[in-house]
């Protein structure tokens, strides 16, 4: 039997959500009694306003909502949970499959910013996506307020690759949005330490 075009162009899987270590950090998949702690997050405007899908008011039940999609059996998608030594849930990192595009996508709570957290699970993301995936583009993107988002992405060789206005349902706003991509090739993983 002959393929499809579309399944000669279907982008592989990425297999089952891995566990990853780091330094710092675990980044597994999520469980369900991450639910509280998602959304104590996400309660706070100032992430969420940076997130383009995610609702204000936000609560236990949509974290549950997002947590029974997420780990789903169907969903091709990677939502990591950033957990430091006692499994406290920082945030997520993910990669999806949207419009026939890998994209990758992440958030921290707030208490965590500005010790470089964030920057350690995407590296480790991004360096296990492209074990599973060699030669694939990673697309992701910031609003054009978030630059220390912008910074995390552009040390590990992230281009930008245009602008956009993004529909922000926190914001009930459209939002200028800076797109940026990653080949394999222009990825600078930063050494430990």
């Amino acid at each position: 039997m002959t393929p499809t075009l579309e399944q000669v162009h279907a982008p592989a899987s990425l297999g089952p959500c891995p566990f990853v270590s780091t330094a710092r950090l675990t980044l597994r998949p999520h469980r369900m009694r991450d639910a509280d702690a998602i959304a104590q997050s996400l309660s706070d405007f100032q992430i969420t306003r940076m997130l383009a899908r995610v609702p204000l008011p936000y609560g236990r039940d949509d974290a549950v909502d997002w947590l029974n999609r997420v780990n789903g059996k169907a969903s091709p998608d990677w939502s990591l949970a950033i957990s430091d030594e006692n499994d406290v849930h920082m945030g997520v990192v993910s990669v999806e499959l949207r419009h026939g595009l890998w994209h990758l996508g992440y958030w921290l709570n707030r208490s965590f910013w500005g010790r470089g957290y964030m920057s350690e699970a995407v590296q480790a993301t991004v360096e296990r996506f492209f074990r599973r995936m060699p030669g694939v583009t990673l697309h992701s993107g910031v609003f054009a307020d978030n630059p220390a988002s912008l910074r995390v992405q552009e040390k590990l060789g992230f281009a930008v690759t245009g602008s956009s206005q993004v529909f922000s349902v926190g914001r009930n706003a459209m939002v200028s949005h800076i797109d940026t991509a990653l080949d394999e090739g222009r990825f600078r993983p930063r050494s430990a330490g």
